[in-house]
């Protein structure tokens, strides 16, 4: 797994990272676009590119996998980045929450 140059390894890191983050934001924009007030249909880009949303992931994934340009252990590790934001969110939050709970029980 660390065969790799750490330049190719960030490279990789990074390009999934990106992926994902993209992935992210279209799957933002369907459901903010799904909840909007009364939409008659969804526009067809946002559902295409909420369809494209995991073979796009994939199929990146399978180009570093046979060609070896990036690590794509590396692609995969960027690709939860997302998963990790949200863990840190969900920490803080329940922090916040704690504090605020236990306020008025001094």
């Amino acid at each position: 797994m660390f065969a790799a140059t750490p330049a190719r390894f960030a490279a990789g890191f990074a390009v999934g990272a990106a992926l994902a983050i993209l992935s992210y934001l279209w799957l933002h924009q369907a459901v903010e676009k799904l909840l909007a007030a009364a939409p008659e249909r969804l526009p067809w880009g946002t559902v295409l590119r909420f369809a494209l949303r995991y073979p796009l992931a994939l199929g990146a994934v399978y180009v570093f996998y046979r060609t070896g340009w990036l690590a794509y252990q590396a692609v995969l590790a960027g690709l939860f980045v997302p998963v990790g934001g949200a863990f840190i969110e969900a920490v803080v939050q329940i922090r916040e929450n704690w504090h605020c709970g236990n306020a008025g029980q001094d």
